[in-house]
C-alpha cells in the first residue's frame, strides 16, 4: 500500500471515532477518510471541521461523511461505534448485550458493499466484538483485528517511565489477555533499556518508591476509568493507539503490538480472540509472537481466555 489511493472508513463519529480521524489526518497516513454515523449531521459536521484544518496540515487528505457504500474500496474499516457504558459501571463486558445488535448491523452493511479489506475493531468489549466481527464477516482471521491492550500497554510503559524519569518509549512491556479486568502484565519479558524491569525495580528501590508490580497493574487497569470518571470519555490515547495500528497496516511496518487477534494453537489456545504481541503489516495480523511466560502468567492467560470464551454463547452465532 502507499499514501496514494489509500482509504480508511471510520464507523462511529463520536469522541473516539472523530479523534481517531483527526489523529490520522495529523500524521498524513492515508489519502481519504470517510466518517459514517447513524447521526448523519454529526458525521458531516466532524468531517467539515476536519476539512478546514487541512489548510494547516502537510498533506491534502480528502475527508468526508459517507455511507456504507464507501466501504467497498476501503483498505481499513475502523469500528468505534458501540452501546453507551451503563451508568456507574466499570465493567466493559456489561456493554455486550446492547453492542451485539449494533455490531451485527454494521458488519452486515459493510460486507454488503463488497468490502475486502481489514477490519479494525475498537468498540468494547473489544475482544468479544472482534470475534463477532470475524464470524459475521467471513473474512480470514488475519484480516480482523481488535485494538486490544495496545493502549493498556502504553499506560503501563508511561507509569514505569515516570518512576525513573525516562522516555516512555525506552520501556518495553506487554499487557496481555482481555482488555478488561483479567488482563495481566508479562513481567518475564518486560525490559527498560535491555534490563529486566524486575531487576530495575530491585536495584532502584529509592526511585521505585515502594511501587509494587500489583500497584502498577492496578493503576493500568484503572487508568481509563480515572479519565472516564472525570471527563466522561477517553479519546486521545485510544485514538493514538488505533492510528498506530492503522499506520502499521498502511505502511506495511511489521510492527509488534499487543492487539486482539485469533489464536490457533499459539500459547496452547485456539478458537478465540484476545491480546498477544503480534506482527502487524499490510496483510493485517501477519504473525503472533509467542513470548516467554512464567507459570503465574500462563495461569493468568488461561483464566483470561476462559472468561472471554464464557461469553461466546451469548453472541447468537
Amino acid at each position: 500500500m502507499s499514501f496514494m489511493n489509500s482509504k480508511v472508513v471510520i464507523v462511529g463519529a463520536g469522541n473516539v471515532g472523530a479523534t481517531t480521524a483527526y489523529s490520522i489526518i495529523n500524521q498524513g497516513l492515508c489519502e481519504e477518510i470517510v466518517l459514517i454515523d447513524v447521526n448523519k449531521d454529526k458525521a458531516y459536521a466532524e468531517a467539515l471541521d476536519m476539512q478546514h484544518s487541512l489548510y494547516f496540515m502537510n498533506r491534502n487528505i480528502q475527508v468526508k461523511a459517507g455511507d456504507y457504500a464507501d466501504c467497498k474500496d476501503a483498505d481499513i474499516v475502523v469500528i468505534t461505534a458501540s452501546a453507551p457504558m451503563p451508568k456507574d459501571s466499570h465493567n466493559r463486558l456489561e456493554m455486550l448485550a446492547p453492542s451485539i445488535k449494533i455490531m451485527t448491523s454494521i458488519v452486515n452493511s459493510v460486507m454488503e458493499s463488497g468490502f475486502k479489506g481489514i477490519f479494525l475493531v475498537v468498540s468494547n468489549p473489544v475482544d468479544i466484538m472482534t470475534y463477532l466481527v470475524w464470524k459475521l464477516s467471513g473474512l480470514p482471521a488475519s484480516r480482523v483485528i481488535g485494538s486490544g491492550t495496545a493502549l493498556d500497554t502504553a499506560r503501563l510503559c508511561c507509569s514505569l517511565a515516570n518512576l525513573y524519569d525516562l522516555d516512555c518509549k525506552s520501556v518495553e512491556a506487554f499487557i496481555l489477555g482481555e482488555h478488561g479486568d483479567t488482563e495481566f502484565i508479562s513481567w518475564e519479558t518486560a525490559t527498560i533499556g535491555g534490563k529486566y524491569v524486575k531487576d530495575v525495580m530491585a536495584d532502584n528501590a529509592e526511585r521505585t518508591r515502594n511501587t509494587t508490580k500489583e500497584e502498577l497493574l492496578r493503576q493500568t487497569k484503572e487508568a481509563g476509568w480515572e479519565i472516564f470518571n472525570r471527563k466522561g470519555n477517553t479519546c486521545y490515547g485510544i485514538a493514538a493507539s488505533t492510528s498506530a495500528i492503522v499506520k502499521s497496516i498502511l505502511f506495511n511496518e511489521n510492527k509488534i503490538l499487543p492487539i486482539s487477534v485469533y489464536l490457533d494453537g499459539q500459547y496452547g489456545l485456539e478458537g478465540l480472540f484476545f491480546s498477544v504481541p503480534t506482527i502487524i503489516n499490510a496483510t493485517g495480523a501477519k504473525e503472533i509472537v509467542e513470548i516467554r511466560l512464567d507459570k503465574e502468567e500462563k495461569d493468568a492467560l488461561y483464566a483470561s481466555a476462559d472468561l472471554i470464551r464464557s461469553f461466546y454463547g451469548e453472541l447468537g452465532i
